[in-house]
């Protein structure tokens, strides 16, 4: 297999091509990358020079970048993880997830086809988000039924982006396969998303700026129990198959805080509750979704996958890992990630 992996430098994507390339040599993995900010070929430091990995900087939505990678490498297969993926930023600018994440998965599928000219032996896999299904209430979960009801432009951008990978199939016949994930924690993670900032944070006695009044419930996913579920879905899936990936571990984002605030305060000699301290209540995100949770039941049962480590081990190794790496902090929170951190909670 010749395996075209998008978004490859980013948080996901690096893990997924990690595991990959020291899984399966005589594959070739071409990591496709627009290194964008949140884009960082340090995230595959360790893989890129492997006799199987290739990078390529492009871009998704450029049909002359896709063509030529397809062309160049003779992909046989498609993991599509690229997408513009922050909330905030697609309340802000709307625009550039339409563009990056509906006509980049459009025009990836439309290269695709026309470079295949065939269905048969090959598959493109869409990884998406369980925001796509909205909120629920105290109870349920969502799974692979469960109707569409997004509630930002971030999830409306990637319900867009499902519906036209099952048009697709439908349509065309197009091998497609799909999942929808839960909130992935774990190393390599940009510090805009909730548990990097608020260790850089805590780290730097900056103030944990926390939404609402905290009690938003979230499902959380080790990264490297997703690029497995993935590698499982993709091997094993049969083709127009759509499966949700969950840890089956739902926190407040309060109760997060305080957990990291307590972990921090151990690896960094402080007093018990001196991080707590800095936890600021800022004002709610606009239609911030009181609550998410997967039902992972139908990937566990049919294809043996299950999460690895409890969310408590989880989170001391990424707390472990970032404090081990702030070479790596350092670098991408200067520039583009200050200015923006300055912007959004700089006056809450």
């Amino acid at each position: 297999m010749n395996i075209l992996v998008t978004g490859a430098a980013g948080f996901i994507g690096s893990h997924l091509v990690r595991l990959l390339v020291n899984k399966y040599p005589n594959y070739t993995i071409v990591s496709f990358d627009a290194l964008t900010y949140a884009g960082n070929l340090a995230n595959l430091a360790d893989v890129k020079d492997a006799p199987n990995h290739r990078f390529v900087k492009g871009n998704i939505c450029s049909e002359e970048e896709v063509k030529n990678a397809l062309e160049a490498y003779q992909i046989t297969d498609i993991i599509h993880l690229a997408a513009e993926s922050h909330v905030d930023r697609s309340i802000e600018g709307p625009m550039e997830f339409v563009h990056t994440n509906v006509v980049g998965t459009v025009n990836l599928m439309n290269q695709a086809r026309a470079y295949w000219k065939t269905n048969e032996g090959h598959t493109f896999y869409h990884v998406s988000t369980d925001e796509v299904f909205g909120s629920l209430g105290e109870e349920g979960f969502f799974t692979e039924t469960t109707a569409y009801d997004p509630r930002s432009p971030y999830s409306a951008s990637k319900a867009a982006s499902d519906h036209f990978v099952s048009a697709y199939y439908h349509t065309y016949g197009f091998p497609i396969k799909r999942s929808n994930c839960s909130n992935n924690y774990g190393s390599h993670h940009h510090p805009e998303k909730l548990i990097p900032l608020m260790i850089n944070n805590i780290l730097t006695n900056k103030s944990l700026p926390v939404y609402g009044n905290g009690t938003n419930v979230r499902d959380w996913l080790w990264v490297e129990d997703h690029a497995r579920a993935i590698d499982v879905i993709f091997h094993q899936g049969a083709i127009g198959c759509n499966y949700n990936i969950g840890g089956w571990n739902e926190w407040t984002n309060i109760d997060l805080v305080h957990e990291l605030c307590s972990i921090m305060d151990e690896q960094l000699n402080r007093q018990a509750g001196e991080s707590a301290q800095l936890i600021t209540y800022v004002k709610d995100r606009a239609g911030h979704d009181m609550r998410y949770a997967i039902d992972a039941t139908k990937l566990h049962e049919e294809l043996g996958w299950k999460p690895s480590i409890t969310f408590e081990e989880g989170l001391r190794k990424t707390v472990q890992w970032y404090l081990e790496h702030q070479d790596w902090v350092n670098d991408v929170t200067s520039g583009s990630y200050q200015a923006y951190y300055n912007t959004m909670y700089k006056d809450r």
